[in-house]
């Protein structure tokens, strides 16, 4: 079954439709849910009610781009709003203009995607929010900003903050390229 009669099935409430579409989708919106969210239990509840908001609003896709990229923003939406529901302080106060402006870390470059992933955990649930929103999903700091409702130079300062932890994490544990 194509995307499209897949995605025409499931307007139709047809229950097998969307099973697919679950299977089909669940593996990569799930890893989606799991950068934002570090307990296993809460990310598959924040996986339920995301596919619950997505069949139940299918008929606010247009049909234009891509389908697996407007599933990805609700399910980023999903995970930041079950972040807020919760109360956790996940944002720091803002720091220093100096510290915002500081750009030179890029230990994304030197890294593969899966390699991070298995390190976010281990960062605080701000730093974490940040960098999953600049360096994986492509935000700019702007946008995070409105997004989470904080300032550009507290996302900057996030993000910052997450690559220093992330490098003294990979440090920690010897990983391959990374040095003091």
């Amino acid at each position: 079954m194509t995307e499209r009669q897949l995605i025409e099935a499931c307007k139709k409430e047809d229950r097998r439709a969307q099973q697919m579409l679950y299977d089909r989708y669940s593996p990569q919106m799930f890893g989606v849910c799991r950068r934002y969210i570090k307990e296993r239990e809460e990310a598959e509840a924040v996986l339920v009610d995301g596919f619950f908001k997505i069949l139940t609003n299918l008929d606010k896709y247009s049909g234009t781009g891509s389908f697996e990229g407007w599933m990805r923003r609700i399910f980023i939406n999903e995970s930041l709003m079950y972040l807020r529901k919760q109360k956790k302080s996940y944002m720091y106060p803002e720091l220093s203009n100096e510290l915002a402006t500081e750009t030179h870390l890029t230990i994304e470059d030197d890294l593969a995607e899966r390699d991070v992933l298995q390190f976010l955990d281990f960062l605080p649930s701000g730093y974490r929010t940040v960098f999953n929103l600049y360096v994986i999903e492509g935000y700019k700091h702007r946008e995070i900003a409105e997004l989470l409702g904080i300032s550009i130079n507290t996302s900057k300062s996030q993000l910052i903050l997450a690559k220093k932890r992330l490098r003294t994490l990979l440090i920690a544990a010897n990983y391959p390229g990374i040095s003091v």
